[in-house]
């Protein structure tokens, strides 16, 4: 059975603090986002899906924050939905612990 580089539990879950669970919790923020947002723009099924696919591989190899914030905030506003900036930001960061606590259980 090969061994893995990355730090974790004996359910084979991601160390709390590894560079591992880090790298899952803001993956998973950023789909989550990604729903969020296309929810906002009156997404379902499977045209959500394709905007949050699009969204994470918009974001490239290292989930970066910004990057899905900016994203999102642009397409709300080219859709003309009313969102301030700091919702979105607030929005990340209840994601990113969601995520995480996710990734605990």
């Amino acid at each position: 059975m090969p061994m893995s580089d990355t730090p974790a539990d004996s359910n084979n879950h991601p160390i709390q603090g590894s560079e591992a669970f880090e790298f899952q919790a803001a993956a998973s923020r950023n789909r989550m986002m990604a729903l969020w947002g296309a929810e906002k723009m009156g997404l379902s099924g499977k045209t959500a899906e394709n905007y949050a696919k699009a969204v994470v591989r918009a974001d490239g190899d290292q989930p970066s924050e910004e990057d899905v914030i900016r994203k999102i905030l642009g397409d709300l506003t080219a859709s003309n939905i009313a969102v301030r900036e700091s919702e979105v930001r607030t929005k990340a960061a209840e994601f990113l612990a969601q995520a995480r606590q996710a990734l605990k259980s």
